[in-house]
């Protein structure tokens, strides 16, 4: 029975990889930071990437669906023995590497710098490691982006966006994503590589928002305001408490194009995300 460790594994990536490997027949040690149930062939250990308890000497691969930096910084000093590491990033890495705002800039940062220290890390180890970069995630109520933007319509009961939100987005779904990192394990081509995985269909942010309002329940009316009467809105909205890390960088970025090509995925590990089709389940953050 092969053995993986997984880091992250309650979270919205996470917990969809666990079913996965749990039906694949694989035995799964799983690190939370918060105490959870074992189940047959799975044992969770409670701690975090800075208080590591104790763990197992050899695996036969390692899952990071975590903070990449501070995972990369953990691998780079331990000594357990595994020949597969697969480790989550963000595109992220490239769409706020030029922003405006600072802090989205260091996130840009950070998420380069422990893509480069993973494979520097793996390289004399010989471990074979990659990194899967998510475009914007939906499906299990836990992402910072379509979850908020249904919970806020729903205390609204309507939506705002300055006209013209009309750059490309391509959500994709958690299932998705465990499904490729999953597929990625045994893909050679994939060693040592850096993998966009962006969801499989392309539309305009403006469609993608109307989309989610359409699927709740009830259904939440998207209202379109022009640029200097949506800044108002905005103002008054973060004045209140709502809409934080909504900032002038976000907003810009709802007019610009932001799309990863997925073939490099689809021809080396057979990627092969969903269309966006959401329900309102998605958006319901889930009890712990």
């Amino acid at each position: 029975m092969k053995h993986a460790l997984v880091f992250g594994g309650s979270g919205q990536i996470g917990l969809p990889l666990l079913q996965r490997l749990y039906q694949a027949g694989w035995r799964v040690t799983a690190i939370s930071r918060h105490p959870q149930h074992d189940r047959p062939g799975l044992h969770w250990l409670q701690g975090d990437l800075e208080r590591m308890p104790e763990l197992p000497r050899r695996v036969d691969a390692i899952f990071s669906c975590g903070p990449l930096l501070k995972f990369a910084r953990w691998y780079e000093t331990s000594g357990i023995e595994a020949t597969r590491v697969i480790a989550f990033g963000s595109t992220s890495a490239e769409t706020k590497r030029g922003s405006a705002d600072a802090e989205e800039r260091r996130v840009a940062g950070e998420l380069r710098e422990g893509e480069a220290a993973l494979f520097a890390a793996a390289q004399p180890r010989s471990d074979a490691a990659t990194v899967l970069r998510p475009t914007l995630i939906y499906g299990a109520g836990r992402d910072a982006t379509l979850t908020r933007i249904a919970q806020l319509a729903k205390r609204l009961r309507y939506f705002p966006l300055p006209r013209g939100a009309n750059g490309l987005r391509q959500p994709v779904h958690v299932d998705d994503l465990a499904a490729a990192a999953f597929a990625a394990l045994t893909a050679p081509a994939s060693f040592g590589n850096v993998y966009a995985v962006p969801g499989g269909e392309t539309l305009s942010y403006r469609d993608m928002v109307a989309r989610t309002l359409a699927c709740l329940r009830p259904p939440v009316k998207l209202i379109e305001l022009p640029s200097p009467l949506f800044n108002l809105a905005l103002l008054a909205a973060q004045a209140a408490g709502r809409a934080t890390g909504l900032g002038e960088a976000a907003v810009r970025r709802m007019r610009t194009d932001m799309t990863f090509d997925a073939e490099p995925a689809r021809r080396d590990f057979g990627y092969a995300p969903r269309s966006f089709r959401p329900s309102a389940e998605m958006f319901e953050t889930p009890r712990e």
